[in-house]
């Protein structure tokens, strides 16, 4: 039975490699290894906010609702859960970044209102949680554009020929992918400018006008 099967099982395999069978699940593991490197980096972020919190606080107490606008948009980031399998869900990718982008915001908020701190600017404890989080930033960066480039080969693969004929057989999805320009608008730092204009100088009345002179008395 065994020297029956052999041969169908070899063509099997055989026909597998060439549909592109072998590289959906490569390009699969690469698609769930650039998410978890987005994921690590964006909890990389999320750790340090509450030491970032902190420290301002104590310079700043009063700036209350910057303070808690980054907390609540860290726990709305926190709350979801983003597993590999919710990469096929547009839905839940926008979402996902829609929280990191206010949390992104939140955060750029917050860095504006320190520069009226000269003293917390100057802190030894916020500089250095100053230069993590703008490290994690350029993590963020780096880590999203690798999982860009590695969902654009996986949906290229699963949708040209004759490899979408293996993507439709095996129930292969396409997968969801970061929009740029949306979080772009989302993220976009709030306008502040702290200069003083000088006040307009008062306008000067008028010059009276000249009076006539007498007329001279008559000889």
């Amino acid at each position: 039975m065994r020297k029956f099967l052999t041969p169908f099982l070899l063509a099997g395999a055989l026909v597998l490699s060439g549909c592109g069978y072998n590289d959906f699940q490569t390009k699969d593991e690469q698609v769930k290894a650039a998410w978890s490197e987005v994921l690590n980096q964006y909890k990389r972020r999320a750790d340090l906010i509450p030491n970032l919190v902190n420290v301002v606080q104590g310079f700043a107490a009063q700036e209350k609702d910057v303070l808690l606008g980054v907390t609540n948009a860290r726990a709305r980031v926190g709350s979801m859960q983003m597993t590999p399998e919710a990469l096929n869900d547009p839905n839940a990718v926008k979402n996902f970044q829609a929280a990191q982008g206010e949390l992104s915001s939140a955060l750029s908020r917050l860095l504006v209102v320190v520069e009226n701190y000269p003293q917390l600017k100057s802190d030894a404890n916020f500089r250095d949680l100053q230069a993590q989080l703008e490290g994690t930033e350029n993590r963020i960066t780096v880590a999203r554009n690798r999982y860009i480039k590695s969902v654009q080969d996986y949906n290229i693969l699963a949708r040209q020929f004759p490899t979408n004929l293996t993507a439709m057989l095996f129930s292969y999805q396409e997968k969801a992918n970061f929009t740029v320009e949306n979080e772009r608008q989302i993220a976009e730092p709030p306008k502040v400018d702290f200069s003083v204009k000088p006040a307009a100088a008062p306008a000067q009345p008028a010059a009276a006008p000249a009076q006539p002179a007498a007329p001279a008395p008559a000889k």
